[in-house]
């Protein structure tokens, strides 16, 4: 039996798709690789040339003697992993041993490229498609759960890093407070201070200036605004209730799904834009 024309077209979107998916898979990859790589490599001569500053600066006030002997596990350690990566990100051709594409640090360039014209294909190959609007509909309405999805982890996401700022803040507050708080500081809790002091203002910039709080919290509305829609057109209640017309009741859901996720992106711009200060 022969497949029908929408099926074959929907199929090739498929395909396109899952082509897409792979190259982004691969670009991960391949930029956790090569980052695995160069801070394998950078670890050592970090580590040593950290120690062989703070010889200097402390010369004949301080005795690390003990930092540096604790510090020689890690550097056998560290070189110890310099050599396992090694193995695993070369390979041999003939005599020689050379680097892997996929740890080289052109590999994600050239799979990006692949990835733009793999993204332009697949947007001609729909183009090309005549498949009828209800069609289409269907579809989209089918995308909401993956989108409510991406809004409720990015959402997350932004949550967590308020939460790790919001800490960093309270503690630090604390923590400077009482070590200010010590009649006679020495300095090792002078430096303390110093450290906690610079880490909560550094957090509170941070907090203001990318509004995370509020990045969290307009994801979060988006995906249940959204979330609501979706089960309000497939359950028939709310707006869709006694709704006979399917086509006319998927058309209302997906101009209110877009409605929201146009008000979602101006809010994001809103946010991006960078605070204005009062002139004095």
């Amino acid at each position: 039996m022969t497949q029908p024309a929408a099926e074959r077209a929907i199929e090739r979107l498929l395909d396109h798709d899952r082509k897409i998916l792979d190259l982004r898979h691969e670009i991960r990859k391949a930029r956790l690789k090569r980052f695995l790589l160069v801070s394998t490599y950078s670890s050592a001569p970090a580590l040593l040339l950290l120690l062989f500053i703070g010889n200097i600066a402390a010369w004949g006030r301080v005795d690390l003697a003990r930092v540096n002997l604790a510090c020689i596990p890690l550097l056998v350690a560290l070189l110890v992993l310099c050599v396992i990566v090694r193995e695993s990100s070369t390979e041999r051709v003939g005599i020689r041993t050379v680097l892997s594409d996929t740890w080289a640090s052109g590999y994600a360039a050239t799979k990006k490229i692949d990835l733009e014209l793999a993204i332009e294909r697949r947007r001609l190959s729909a183009v090309s498609t005549n498949l009828p609007t209800e069609t289409r509909r269907h579809i989209y309405r089918e995308t909401v759960p993956g989108a409510i999805e991406q809004y409720r982890s990015d959402g997350l996401r932004y949550r967590r890093v308020h939460n790790l700022f919001q800490s960093v803040i309270i503690i630090g507050s604390l923590a400077t407070s009482t070590a200010a708080s010590l009649a006679e500081t020495p300095p090792p809790y002078k430096w303390i201070t110093v450290g906690t002091s610079f880490s909560v203002g550094l957090a509170a910039g941070f907090t203001g200036y990318f509004k995370f709080r509020e990045r969290s919290f307009y994801l979060q509305q988006t995906a249940d605004a959204i979330e609501e829609e979706y089960d309000a057109v497939n359950l028939k209640v709310g707006r869709y209730k006694g709704s006979t017309d399917d086509a006319a009741a998927l058309l209302e859901f997906t101009e209110r799904v877009e409605t929201l996720k146009n008000d979602q992106r101006k809010r994001q711009q809103q946010l991006d834009q960078p605070t204005e200060t009062p002139e004095g």
